[in-house]
């Protein structure tokens, strides 16, 4: 048998014991720990409520009546305000303020309270003005707007159309006021001699009395006179002035 030798014995020894040591060794155990349990989930937060208040009209006279008119989610009692208390969710009431009033709902449930206003203008009666009466028209108001002059073209004396539109209004003036007598004036431009136009002028009074004794006025009525250009109604000396001028111009009688 071969002998072992020294340094092959040490070996062998160190082996063993490093067996031996990794046999005895026993590694520390972490403790076990327990899962938390499972949290339960919070209930959900109640919604809040909602309301909407409306009216049919903010202004109203007073002794009138308006519609309010209301909505609401969420909400467990409602209170209008003033003088009207618990309504339902939903609906609307009829209601105669004497003064202007803010009107008032709350909504109440679970997730709180909300509210909604509306103001309603009570407006002041009208204060009707006295009736005044217009002072009656005097007979010379009456006249002035009832007799319309007629024009006349440069030296003649013949009716144009726009004379005899006026007189027949002038005529029926005349019949309306059957008690009423006149005075037909004659005028003339400032042309012309003082003797060709005064009898240029009593033509044109004279055949007006005509035209309106044809239209059913009495000719004991009117009577007539010329004054030439001696009483002009326009002192420009220009056509659109001496236009005015040649003229039948009609006045009371007393």
């Amino acid at each position: 048998m071969r002998k072992l030798s020294f340094g092959r014995v040490a070996l062998l020894g160190l082996l063993a014991m490093v067996l031996v040591g990794a046999a005895c060794y026993n590694p520390p155990v972490a403790p076990k720990t327990t899962a938390p349990p499972p949290t339960s989930q919070a209930p959900p937060s109640p919604a809040s409520p909602t309301v909407t208040l409306e009216v049919s009209s903010t202004t109203i006279q007073k002794g009138d009546s308006v519609t309010l008119t209301w909505s609401s989610t969420n909400a467990t009692s409602l209170v209008l305000t003033p003088a009207v208390g618990s309504v339902v969710p939903e609906g609307n009431v009829k209601v105669s303020p004497t003064d202007s009033t803010t009107f008032t709902i709350t909504a109440t449930g679970p997730g709180g309270s909300v509210d909604q206003s509306v103001r309603i203008t009570v407006a002041a009666p009208a204060v009707e003005a006295p009736k005044t009466t217009a002072p009656a028209a005097t007979i010379d108001e009456i006249f002035a707007r009832g007799s319309l002059d007629a024009f006349f073209g440069y030296n003649q004396f013949e009716l144009r159309p726009d004379a005899k539109e006026a007189l027949s209004e002038t005529a029926q003036f005349l019949r309306q006021h059957p008690n009423l007598t006149v005075v037909v004036e004659g005028h003339c431009d400032e042309r012309g001699s003082t003797e060709y136009n005064l009898g240029l002028a009593q033509k044109r009074a004279d055949e007006t009395k005509r035209f309106l004794v044809s239209l059913g006025v009495s000719a004991d009525r009117i009577s007539t006179t010329s004054y030439g250009k001696e009483r002009p109604f326009c002192f420009a000396h220009d056509e659109s002035c001496w236009q005015q001028n040649r003229r039948a111009h009609f006045v009371r009688l007393p």
